[in-house]
């Protein structure tokens, strides 16, 4: 399986996945108050996609992701595009040391089911988040493994019940979950569709 360094490259080629992640990218938008004198950190950013699609409704987004390939990538897209207010940091919070402030905004798309240790980086997360905060995931729902396919080192998705328990544990009240969009992905030479939900709440 590809690291995503070296997936980096051609990530923004693939037609479908692009199609989600801007479906992502305005459930974020509908489901979130966003005013313009809000600061976000983004865990997980890849390219930046969704960054880029929330910048123009926020003061300030820190993008923190432990790919330094894809983060080069975002860096090119920063540049080309003009953004002032989008900050990229390389980041693993399972291992690294965690930033010094507070956000009003901290959000993640797909990249909690790559963690192993849940409740830990929920955890982490709950504390990057400033008091009356918002916290959003975007992520599978549970699924057989056929999204990764054999191999994969994570989740296979999340019961929506469970990870519930698992954010209240956190620090994290007021949540609810929606449906978000449907991830078309080829595995095995068929055409598969996986379920994404869509997590809101506060600290």
């Amino acid at each position: 399986m590809l690291t995503f360094d070296e997936k980096a490259k051609i990530w923004d080629s693939d037609e479908r996945r692009n199609a989600r992640i801007m479906e992502i990218a305005k459930s974020i938008k509908k489901s979130v108050p966003f005013t313009k004198d809000m600061t976000a950190f983004e865990y997980g950013c890849g390219t930046g996609t969704v960054a880029l699609f929330l910048s123009p409704h926020l003061k300030h987004i820190t993008l923190a992701d432990s790919s330094t390939g894809m983060l080069e990538v975002l860096q090119e897209k920063i540049r080309k595009s003009d953004v002032t207010n989008m900050t990229p940091v390389y980041l693993d919070l399972m291992h690294d040391e965690m930033p010094d402030k507070k956000y009003d905004f901290v959000y993640t798309s797909l990249t909690l089911h790559h963690i192993i240790d849940i409740d830990r980086i929920l955890k982490i997360l709950n504390l990057l988040v400033r008091e009356d905060g918002l916290f959003c995931v975007v992520d599978l729902d549970s699924e057989d493994g056929s999204f990764h396919g054999a191999g994969f080192d994570g989740h296979n998705g999340f019961d929506r019940d469970e990870f519930k328990v698992k954010l209240e544990k956190a620090g994290f009240s007021d949540i609810s979950f929606k449906d978000c969009c449907v991830a078309e992905k080829e595995t095995e030479g068929k055409l598969n569709k996986f379920s994404l939900f869509i997590m809101n709440c506060r600290k």
